[in-house]
This record gives structure tokens, C-alpha cells and sequence, in this order.
């Protein structure tokens, strides 16, 4: 005959008996009665049979055979209660995929992320980066940031989210040794810019009437936060936008030595995806709080 799995009720009501070694005390336990705690064991034992107790006046002790039962019993009912620990513990992280440039990852994103993670912990904030248009995007994604209106399905609706400029900004050391007191000592800098933004320093020499005058060297990366770490580490003068560059000005990583000469860049705007996870309006909302901040900060 195939072998038949002992009831499991029984099987828990025997483990909290022998523990306590007390039908009343695994009553209070389980929260049943002390009748059914009984009947549950009594049932065991006709299943295995075996007697598990012994009963005494007022108090119970395992026979052999019981004892036996219980040191395998006790732990492999504590794995089933860690494996069902694990299962509530994955179910309650919902994931939210958010997709935005490498760059914005790097330096406005996950610098803020502790405070959403510590605002909304049974989400979890997944960082897809992507070079282009929401409306190009390969993989799914729940909620998206991109500057411009641009390159946006009609199915997304772009909600304006930071404004932004560009500064120049440097490391605190190269400025000690080549100061930059006005647009004449451009001259003596090498100017740092990135593919994707390789006209923003034309375009800022034209709004301020910068001289002419040839650099003392350029180098050019692939992307954004190449070139800020590159002005970091103090190879160079780039032109920031205010968004990326916030913790470093704050820190001290990186100075303006020209902080009026700002130029305007087209702002950020976010999307939900049509098929968004719920949660990902809980992202939309941090959002909008990071932006109410950035404006009391400017």
C-alpha cells in the first residue's frame, strides 16, 4: 500500500505538546482547547502506531519512541516555517523598474535612493539605464525620466519634473593652481565634455561672450558622468548641469568658480508606462517631493 503523510495539525499539536510537555501549555500555543489538543495526539498515535505520552496524574512524558519522533519532527517544522518566512519576505518587495540615463543614475538617483528605500520599504527600486528615448526603450520599464519632451510614446504622458542649468565646475585643487576669476582664464583650462553634450560649451561661450581664445587642451568622453568624475579627479573644467552635480558642489568634490554664468537647459520630465505597477505612482510621488525641495534649495 502507498505510504500515507501523518495529518500535519497532528503533527504540530505533538511537536508543542512535547515541547511544553503539556497539553494545556500547547492548547494556549496552538489556541485550541485542551480536549483537541488531545484528540489530535491520540489520533498520531493510532496513525503511527505507537504510543508518543505517557500519561501521568497532571503531567505527560514522552515515551521512547516519542522522543525519537521529536528530535526529527522539531527542526523540520522549524524549516517549513523558515521557508514560508522567505516566501512572505520576497512577496512583500514589489519591484518597480525605473529607467533613466546612465548619468542621472549616477549622480541624482542613487545618492536619493536610502530616502525613498527608507520612506517605502516593501519596495523595491529596480535602476534600468538607458541612452535612448523612452519610446526606443528595449525592456520594460515601470516609470521613466528623460530631459525634454521629446522622444516620448503617445502613450506615456510627460509630467514636467526638475528644472536644470549648466555651471562650470572643477576640482577645489586645480582652481588653487589656475584660478578662474573671469572668462579671459578659460585660456588656460582644458575643458572636459561629453559626445552626447559636445555643443554645450559653444553654446555657453556664445551666451556670455567668452573670447576666442584656444583652450589649453579639450578631452572628450562617452558619457556625462565621465566627465564630472574626470573633473573631480582635477583633469579639467566642465560644464555641469545643477542636477548631476548637487552632492559634489555640497561637498566640497567639486567648486563654481562662475556661479552666475548659468545657462538654461531644457528641464526633466518623468512617465508612467500604461501597464505600470501600482507602486510605481508611489515613485511618482517621491518624485514630485524631490522637486518641491530642489526649488526651496534654489
Amino acid at each position: 500500500m502507498p505510504f500515507r503523510e501523518p495529518p500535519l495539525n497532528a503533527v504540530r499539536a505533538f511537536a508543542a505538546a512535547a515541547r511544553h510537555l503539556s497539553f494545556t501549555r500547547a492548547a494556549l500555543e496552538l489556541h485550541v482547547t485542551h480536549s483537541a489538543v488531545s484528540r489530535q495526539i491520540k489520533s498520531l498515535e493510532e496513525f503511527l502506531g505507537v504510543e508518543l505520552f505517557e500519561r501521568r496524574i497532571r503531567q505527560v512524558a514522552l515515551t521512547a519512541e516519542g522522543q525519537q519522533f521529536f528530535a526529527e519532527v522539531e527542526p523540520a517544522l522549524a524549516q517549513i516555517g523558515a521557508a514560508a518566512r522567505a516566501l512572505q519576505a520576497q512577496g512583500t518587495a514589489r519591484a518597480v523598474r525605473i529607467n533613466v540615463r546612465p548619468s542621472f543614475a549616477v549622480r541624482w538617483l542613487i545618492p536619493r535612493l536610502p530616502s525613498f528605500v527608507e520612506q517605502y520599504p516593501d519596495i523595491e527600486p529596480q535602476v534600468v539605464t538607458s541612452t535612448v528615448m523612452p519610446e526606443q526603450a528595449v525592456d520594460s520599464f515601470d516609470i521613466a525620466v528623460r530631459r525634454g519632451r521629446e522622444g516620448w510614446p503617445p502613450s506615456i504622458k510627460a509630467r514636467p519634473f526638475l528644472k536644470d542649468e549648466v555651471l562650470v565646475v572643477g576640482a577645489p585643487s586645480l582652481f588653487k593652481a589656475h584660478p578662474l576669476d573671469d572668462l579671459r582664464s578659460l585660456a588656460s583650462h582644458v575643458l572636459l565634455s561629453a559626445k552626447t553634450r559636445k555643443d554645450d560649451w559653444d553654446a555657453w561661450k556664445k551666451q556670455f561672450g567668452a573670447p576666442r581664445a584656444r583652450p589649453a587642451g579639450r578631452l572628450q568622453f562617452d558619457h556625462l558622468h565621465f566627465v564630472l568624475q574626470a573633473a573631480v579627479d582635477g583633469l579639467g573644467i566642465a560644464l555641469a548641469p545643477t542636477s548631476l552635480v548637487s552632492h559634489d558642489l555640497a561637498s566640497g568634490r567639486l567648486q563654481s568658480p562662475l556661479p552666475a554664468l548659468r545657462m538654461t537647459l531644457d528641464r526633466y520630465y518623468y512617465g508612467l508606462s500604461p501597464d505600470a505597477a501600482p507602486e510605481a505612482a508611489y515613485v511618482a510621488e517621491w518624485f514630485e517631493r524631490m522637486q518641491a525641495e530642489a526649488a526651496k534649495a534654489t
